[in-house]
């Protein structure tokens, strides 16, 4: 069996799964997800743990099985504590602003970038620092992601968005030739 789909799901006080017709509903104080079950894969809810079950041991039933359970653990944490993301703004020049739902990037172009967050994810600023926040692990992450390919970091003059705690390792540029 899969290591990580035969693990049951502790469930938290205050957490409630719920699974109707192939949709799995967790709610939690922070708020509600839902995702669909993948095909083949019967997801079990008694007392305080869920637990994941399989047909078959053919490969792609395995990773659906774990797959399904992380997605669903993922789910249990974000309503519970939710989930954070960091980034670093480096470079002269280079701003940010939140107006509303939309992040202003100001990243050495000859214009702006404005980023419209995804639904249920908050952004708040710190000097040179962008955070993220949300319930969900996936939408938080890829908001995270997409403000970071707007400048990617540059291993020559360190300049970019970056991750906090991201180590972008210094090149060393050409030396003269004389």
């Amino acid at each position: 069996m899969s290591r990580v789909g035969r693990k049951p799901i502790g469930i938290p006080k205050g957490v409630t799964i719920a699974v109707n017709d192939g949709l799995v509903v967790v709610k939690g104080p922070k708020g509600e997800l839902k995702r669909t079950v993948a095909e083949g894969i019967s997801v079990k809810v008694e007392g305080q743990s869920a637990s994941f079950a399989r047909p078959d041991d053919s490969p792609p039933m395995r990773a659906k099985h774990g797959l399904m359970r992380a997605l669903v653990a993922n789910m249990v944490t974000g309503v519970t504590e939710g989930y954070t993301r960091e980034l670093e703004i480096n470079g002269v020049g280079y701003k940010c602003e939140v107006k509303g739902n939309v992040v202003n990037l100001a990243l050495g172009y000859s214009h702006p970038i404005d980023y419209p967050l995804p639904a249920g994810v908050s952004c708040k600023l710190d000097k040179n620092k962008i955070i993220l926040t949300g319930i969900d692990k996936e939408s938080v992450g890829l908001a995270a992601a997409k403000i970071r390919s707007f400048k990617v970091p540059d291993p020559y003059q360190q300049k970019g968005v970056k991750y906090v705690g991201e180590i972008i390792r210094k090149k060393v540029g050409k030396t003269g030739a004389s």
